[in-house]
């Protein structure tokens, strides 16, 4: 199977643009045909078992099919034009120059292989994927490659959780641990700060996907996650009770055959600012509530984050390192 004839008519994400990026139409992410990158290199950002020792091996893809108004990585997921739209009707764009906006350096699928194998000599515990959705057809076929130049580390799948099930089946196989994102439980949050509808529903669907390709988490003997599902949740301010909804729902619904990650680094940032009610730092109580209503709630399996994380210092510098030969 050729995955690149995914992009005929483009449903990697929840979105379903249908654009013809092979033939240079443009949907709401931005991307074209052409995988671009801003950064590859070892992290140490990351949940222990991930990051832990020697680092994981991070690949952020440029691009975004979410429109978070607090991104922090903005400079890569969205750049400095204002969006294609401000609604959520798909858009179709020829020969559109919007990818430009954005840092991040064009490379083959050649050179992604490649990208893969020389964080695999640098000792990375594993390739991160980070925001991949709409890159997918590409990285299966840099994966490939890859693996027949014995490409061995356990490959981690960073995504908003906002991926098509259609993109998701074909990732079985080559996917060893995914690490989705459950932003939000109320529709009315997504549409407002991320300009997606139907999350919350879809999100279940992809991670329900997800469990049963890797199954309960399993580690190495030096205690690196190597299959299985983590769910990340960053807390917004004000959003107490939407986080407490997120909670309920996956632990009802997975209880202990995934880890679940409570995350308090939000920094309002990029257009943040034109939202009051999450221009501000998180209440630290509220993080400390959220904490303790996941213990009462009976989540053993989980991460939590020291304070201090709210600051741009963990930012990575998208400054295309590990992307040139």
């Amino acid at each position: 199977m050729n995955y690149l004839d995914m992009l005929d008519e483009c449903t990697l994400c929840h979105r379903h643009c249908k654009v013809n990026r092979n033939d240079n139409q443009i949907g709401f992410c931005k991307a074209s045909d052409k995988v671009r990158i801003a950064r590859a290199s070892l992290h140490h950002w990351e949940e222990p078992p991930i990051s832990q020792g020697n680092g994981s091996g991070t690949v952020f893809f440029s691009h975004c099919n979410f429109k978070c108004v607090f991104c922090q990585n903005h400079d890569i997921s969205q750049g400095t034009e204002e969006s294609i739209s401000s609604t959520l009707s798909n858009i179709k764009i020829q020969n559109s120059s919007f990818q430009k906006s954005v840092v991040g350096m064009e490379v083959s699928i050649e050179r992604l292989s490649e990208i893969f194998l020389e964080l695999q000599e640098k000792g990375a515990n594993n390739i991160n994927l980070v925001t991949p959705t709409h890159y997918v057809p590409q990285i299966i076929e840099a994966l490939k490659i890859a693996k027949k130049n014995k490409l061995t580390i356990p490959i981690l799948y960073n995504t908003n959780g906002y991926d098509s099930i259609e993109t998701i089946k074909s990732l079985n196989g080559y996917i060893d641990v995914y690490l989705p994102d459950f932003k939000y439980f109320n529709d009315k949050y997504a549409i407002k700060y991320s300009k997606a509808n139907d999350y919350a529903s879809n999100t279940i669907k992809v991670i329900d996907e997800m469990l049963n390709q890797v199954g309960e988490p399993k580690f190495d003997l030096n205690d690196n996650i190597i299959n299985g599902v983590i769910i990340r949740h960053l807390m917004l301010p004000g959003l107490l009770f939407d986080s407490k909804k997120v909670i309920d729902l996956i632990f009802n619904r997975y209880g202990d055959n995934i880890y679940i990650s409570l995350m308090n680094q939000y920094i309002p940032m990029f257009k943040a600012c034109d939202y009051p009610e999450i221009n501000k730092v998180l209440n630290p109580k509220h993080y400390n509530s959220l904490i303790n209503y996941a213990i009462e709630l009976g989540i053993a399996n989980g991460f939590i984050q020291d304070e201090g994380t709210n600051t741009s210092t963990f930012i990575p510098n998208f400054n295309l390192e590990g992307i040139k030969k």
